[in-house]
């Protein structure tokens, strides 16, 4: 191969303009006998060394700078004058300098062929990288770049073949049959569909109370202890039906328990009953948890399942039991009580009254609005989602029995709690998002207002906005018709098994990276079931990967129900991750927690900690071993809590003067 060359400066010749200088006395003449030639790039000028060999079947040419090529910046270099530019470049360039660069070429080029050719990869498009003569880096930092463009390579080919074998290791069409059980038992499904207030509920709950033997899946632990106390107070033959209690945080386990309530999250596929009851199955559609009621459709190992919702949970309902393959009787329910819409707003305080639903959407502004409303006059009970599910029962309770007149409480009070409403008042129509405030969703406004005009109780329910702008947005909402559940893409979320598979195929032991894994790579051949993780355990993952835990360790401590936008609960969180990852049990006297003379906000995330310790005592009992202290002191902070708010209530109230008429 004949060496580039580079136009020739005028300074770079000895001799005058047309003439030839003799016995190699300019540079370009001398460098060009070995080779190389003189670039001037970013005000630099330096010696290239222009050549091609072979290795193999690969042709490699080449035009690189030594490490020692650049002689000068371009201005020096010009004054220099050509006898010094010859000497500095017969100092620097030689037969030995370009046998050396040979070599180093030679040498670089065998081992990363060999490297490339290990993984797979085309080493020539790599190597033709060392012809660029437009680079002024030299020869070993061109080696270098090189070297981590194969390592991209490899990654990146190593990531393609971990995402081949990922997809081979997980087919998401075949996730019912994961649940053998629900596999092999002659499964019908029963759907009652209908509006709050139609009765649903209690027709699934006398059909589960009449069974041999139950299970009750519901969305709220509040819910799941509601029910089961109902079950309990069953009788049979003249003795109470035997109940168990299973949540995240509490196990009531009762000796030959025929029937069990239990969050849908911690249904067990392998307890085989008559009847399950799965409650809110509109929740399918749920971003962050819909994974639980797909599990709990494709496992619950019942003969007959009830799946009780909203009627826009029809078509995926429909959808479900085709692909199951289970017959399914559908039942559409009507309200008992009918609903109207008030003809104008509240407008002023005193406008409120007993039996009204006063809905905010935060904290803050629910204990704003409970104190304006007490200084009216009114006595309240306040319902909102920071308060156990023990204090928001006790807080209902005042509610039922009349203690209070009106209750002021978040979307909480949807689900979960049943409650002598006449009328809902909502005081706004946006909710903060996690992001922004935006407009209540139709089902979200529907599901509230529903909760007017209890049966039996009242014979009407009304609904109304507290301010002009907020009627008129309600009764918009409440015509609107609410879209439909999907019916497919229903969301499975990563199990251990999941992750072990993958492990195995990629030998990836990276939380995060399994997660993603899972939520990118693993095979959704039709779309109907499809991998879904949350926003926080993604985030939890990529922290704890940081410390020296096992997988099944870090899938644990990312799922723990605590929040991470608290700071006391987050610090907490990390607190026990990184005493597990040094093996260092967390005993409950360690917990920091604020005392109960401090606020009503610290007794709250003290109620938090305490349940959050609790969940990951039955997880991980060798490291939190004062599961059953941690329900103890949970129950206390509940009743501090419940005394706190009773107390402020009662304190506003006097503040106010008489009870408005």
């Amino acid at each position: 191969m004949t060496p580039k060359m580079t136009e020739q400066h005028p300074l770079e010749s000895a001799g005058t303009a047309g003439e030839s200088a003799p016995d190699d006395t300019a540079p370009s003449d001398y460098l060009a006998r070995h080779g190389a030639s003189l670039d001037k790039l970013e005000g630099r000028v330096m010696v290239r060394f222009s050549d091609e060999i072979q290795l193999g079947p690969y042709r490699i040419p080449y035009a690189l700078i030594p490490g020692d090529g650049v002689l000068a910046k371009t201005s020096k270099w010009r004054n220099l004058g050509p006898e010094k530019q010859l000497q500095l470049v017969r100092e620097r360039v030689g037969a030995e300098s370009a046998e050396a660069m040979r070599r180093s070429v030679a040498a670089f080029a065998g081992d990363l062929i060999s490297r490339a050719e290990d993984h797979g990869v085309d080493p020539a498009p790599l190597l033709a990288a060392l012809a660029n003569a437009e680079s002024v880096l030299p020869a070993p930092q061109v080696f270098d770049r090189v070297s981590d463009r194969l390592a991209h390579a490899v990654e990146r080919a190593q990531d393609a073949a971990n995402a081949a074998r990922t997809k081979q290791s997980i087919n998401l069409a075949e996730y019912p049959d994961s649940f053998e059980l629900a596999r092999r038992l002659p499964r019908r499904f029963i759907a009652l569909l209908g509006p709050t207030n139609s009765g649903k509920t209690h027709e699934a709950m006398e059909a589960l109370a009449a069974a041999p033997s139950g299970l009750y899946l519901a969305p709220l632990r509040l819910l799941a202890l509601e029910n089961y106390e109902r079950l309990a107070a069953v009788e049979k033959d003249g003795e109470p039906l035997r109940v168990s209690l299973v949540t995240g945080e509490e196990r009531r386990l009762m000796e030959g328990a025929t029937h069990v309530a239990s969050t849908v999250e911690m249904m067990d596929p392998g307890r085989r009953v008559s009847v399950a009851v799965i409650d809110e199955i509109q929740m399918l559609g749920d971003r962050e948890r819909g994974s639980a009621w797909t599990a709990a459709v494709c496992g619950a190992p019942a003969d007959v399942v009830y799946l009780v919702g909203a009627p826009e949970a029809r078509r995926a309902v429909e959808a479900l039991a085709r692909r199951l393959g289970c017959p399914l009787e559908l039942r559409v329910l009507s309200r008992k009580a009918p609903l109207t819409m008030e003809p104008s707003p509240v407008r002023k305080l005193r406008n409120l009254r007993r039996g009204d639903a006063v809905i905010a959407f935060s904290r803050r502004d629910v204990l704003m609005w409970r104190d304006l409303i007490t200084e009216s006059g009114h006595s309240v009970a306040t319902v909102y989602g920071n308060l156990s599910p023990e204090v928001r029962r006790a807080q209902a309770a005042r509610f039922r029995d009349r203690s209070a007149d009106i209750v002021v409480g978040t979307d909480a009070i949807a689900m979960g709690l049943n409650l002598p409403i006449e009328r809902v008042v909502l005081t706004t129509s946006v909710k903060y998002n996690g992001v922004e405030e935006e407009e209540l969703s139709p089902a979200l406004a529907k599901q509230i207002a529903g909760r007017a005009g209890r049966f039996g109780v009242h014979e009407e329910g009304f609904v109304a906005g507290y301010d002009d702008q907020t009627h008129h947005v309600l009764r918009s909402l409440l015509r609107e018709k609410v879209p439909p559940v999907p019916s497919q893409g229903f969301p499975v979320a990563p199990t251990m098994a999941h992750l072990n598979r993958i492990s195995s195929v990629t030998g990836e032991q990276s939380l995060a990276r399994l997660l993603k894994r899972f939520e990118h790579n693993i095979d959704t051949p039709d779309g109907f079931f499809i991998p879904r993780i949350t926003e926080d355990q993604a985030e939890r993952a990529l922290w704890l990967d940081t410390l020296p835990l096992t997988l099944e360790e870090k899938f644990t401590l990312s799922l723990v129900p605590i929040s991470s936008r608290i700071p006391v609960l987050q610090a907490g969180w990390e607190k026990w991750a990184r005493a597990v990852a040094r093996k260092h049990p967390s005993r409950l006297d360690q917990v920091s927690v604020p005392p109960y003379r401090q606020t009503l906000q610290d007794v709250e995330d003290s109620c938090k900690l305490y349940s959050a310790y609790a969940w990951l005592g039955y997880r991980m009992p060798e490291f939190f071993p004062d599961g059953e202290q941690a329900q103890h002191l949970a129950r206390e902070a509940s009743e501090h809590i419940d005394s706190i708010l009773r107390s402020q209530n009662a304190a506003t109230r006097k503040r106010g003067g008489r009870r408005a008429a």
